[in-house]
């Protein structure tokens, strides 16, 4: 997921103020879109501790510095979202807010679909319900 420039894709994201614009950008569509009530319903009424934790998570694993490790230890993705009933619609739902916050940063085309696809991958990992 990286351009040939041999840059991470922390940095050609545009570090951390544009990666700061995305996570906020996500959750502002996911606690305002209609199409986005299921996945709303299953955080807290202030979203401000899930934001801090998706940054801190999206600057490691997008090659820039390991916040969530220092302060939480490894991320255990599935293991932490256990307790929550996720299947497909649900991670379409969070697709749909992470792809709306994609599009409004200045990236590269291609590099967009990469780590649209990429995060898909992710989000299709944390399914954990079927039906």
């Amino acid at each position: 997921m990286s351009e040939p420039t041999g840059l991470t894709p922390y940095e050609l994201i545009g570090g951390e103020k544009a990666l700061l614009s995305l996570v906020d950008r996500f959750y502002f569509f996911m606690d305002t879109l209609p199409e986005a009530e299921g996945i709303r319903a299953l955080h807290q009424p202030d979203l401000s501790g899930a934001r801090d934790k998706l940054f801190k998570f999206f600057s490691g694993w997008l090659g820039g510095p390991d916040l969530f490790i220092r302060e939480y230890g490894h991320p255990r993705l599935r293991a932490r979202h256990f307790p929550f009933a996720i299947g497909e619609p649900e991670r379409d739902q969070w697709m749909l807010c992470m792809n709306k916050a994609l599009s409004e940063l200045p990236m590269n085309a291609r590099f967009r679909s990469e780590l649209s696809e990429a995060l898909q991958q992710l989000a299709t990992h944390m399914i954990n319900v079927q039906g």
